[in-house]
């Protein structure tokens, strides 16, 4: 892979995003008694699949759309990839980030070129400051997942995945807003049916476990995971997505959770956030179901503070 050569500095964060690796995960494929590959999303530029999405729209902007630039509301990975992706095409990108944001997430944004504007702590907060700042400059709003350009960007990873594997038995991604999993699901249905698409959420955050077997949408209220990139309800066009393309939405508890991520940490070696630990949770939670088979899972990102990262004692007990 030439991306490993290139040095990780600010000139070179003006690129299209990376073809991430896809690696045969030698103690998780002897476990399973299959082949479990892992997607490397977190060696993505700004370190999760959010830049393929961000990247996509920005790229779909007409001149006049550019000319005036983009705005989002996130103190999270999607704020960074649209910071980055703006920057990638030469145009401005305004950031409204809440004001107890932790300010390791701010200065990333603002090393990725973006315009930071504090607000409120709170959804509706967020979304009033962002509109005051459109209403004065007219920029053009790109939301994290609930987005058609979005999705299709998000469903870059899934192709690449295909493309070396394409005889998978299943795909795991983990579930919040749907972006991810509306791409995934698109992307492997159009190219082979017969490959399972497996939504993975936690317990705490269950609303597109719910909405998915009531076939309704179903609200998240306030969900309180330490997956926190998927706190975030699903949208009306990734519900859509999802009813249409995925095989099933699995759940796991927060113990399940930690227990995969410290896996993840501490055995497997590999820096990720706790979100990216649901579907090793599930993994392990359906070992039987999915004992044998070829198995890929999308490792969304690597933004997480190193300090909050979990003991290694909560590793024990996962095989």
């Amino acid at each position: 892979m030439a991306f490993f050569c290139r040095p990780f500095n600010i000139q070179v964060m003006t690129e299209k995003p990376f073809r991430t690796p896809l690696i045969r995960q030698p103690l998780l494929s002897q476990w399973m008694g299959g082949d479990v590959y892992l997607k490397c999303e977190n060696l993505q530029q700004t370190h999760s699949f959010k830049a393929r999405g961000a990247y996509h729209a920005v790229s779909l902007l007409d001149k006049t759309a550019k000319e005036k630039g983009v705005i989002t509301h996130s103190s999270g990975n999607h704020g960074q990839a649209l910071a980055w992706a703006a920057k990638s095409h030469g145009i401005e990108a305004h950031i409204v980030v809440p004001e107890n944001a932790p300010p390791i997430k701010i200065a990333a944004i603002k090393q990725q070129g973006g315009i930071v504007h504090f607000c409120a702590s709170g959804m509706d907060e967020r979304e009033v400051k962002m509109r005051e700042i459109q209403n004065l400059h007219g920029q053009i709003f790109i939301p994290p997942y609930n987005h058609e350009h979005i999705i299709r960007g998000q469903s870059t990873c899934a192709k690449e995945i295909l493309e070396e594997q394409p005889r998978l038995n299943a795909i795991l991604a983990p579930v919040g807003g749907g972006g991810l999993l509306s791409g995934t699901a698109w992307a492997t249905k159009t190219t082979n049916p017969k490959i399972q698409v497996l939504g993975c959420e936690p317990e705490a955050a269950d609303d597109a476990a719910r909405s998915f077997k009531a076939k309704k949408l179903i609200h998240p209220g306030n969900p309180d995971t330490i997956a926190d990139g998927l706190r975030t309800g699903l949208g009306d066009l990734t519900f859509n997505y999802i009813l249409n393309y995925v095989d099933d939405i699995y759940t796991v508890d927060e113990n399940e959770i930690v227990q995969a991520w410290a896996f993840a940490i501490h055995r497997l070696k590999m820096i990720m956030e706790p979100s990216c630990a649901v579907p090793l949770a599930v993994l392990k939670k359906h070992r039987s179901a999915l004992k044998g088979k070829s198995i890929a899972i999308i490792i969304t990102g690597g933004n997480v503070d190193t300090q909050t990262l979990p003991n290694a004692s909560k590793a024990l007990g996962f095989m």
